[in-house]
């Protein structure tokens, strides 16, 4: 049996900073124009703030959810297939919330990015 050789896969980045620690030079990153470096600025700071609203959003989904299952004991008693619907809640209902949550936020940032 043959060995294969194993290959470390690193983005341009991950080798900018391993040839920094080994050098202890800094690379020389590319410049913006005036004008596109105040456009990414202002385009990162939007992005950042639409992005605290889906933290903020995650974060209450993450505390709510046993919140409400507290203030509810009686979904204790109910069962859907014999499995009580706390359970189910806490067990199914974050995935597709996190799905909308993500593609919600994508949407954001990628319109932001377009300018719109």
């Amino acid at each position: 049996m043959t060995r294969l050789k194993r290959v470390a896969v690193a983005s341009p980045q991950t080798r900018l900073a391993l040839a920094r620690r080994r050098t202890g030079m800094r690379a020389e990153l590319p410049h913006l124009a005036p004008a596109d470096a105040e456009r990414a600025r202002r385009i990162h700071h939007a992005q950042l703030r639409k992005a605290l609203v889906a933290v903020g959003l995650l974060g209450a989904m993450i505390i709510g959810l046993p919140l409400l299952l507290a203030a509810f004991p009686a979904l204790d008693e109910v069962r859907v297939a014999g499995v009580p619907v706390s359970w189910l809640a806490v067990a199914v209902l974050p995935y597709p919330l996190l799905v909308v949550l993500s593609r919600w936020q994508l949407h954001r940032a990628e319109r932001t990015e377009r300018g719109r």
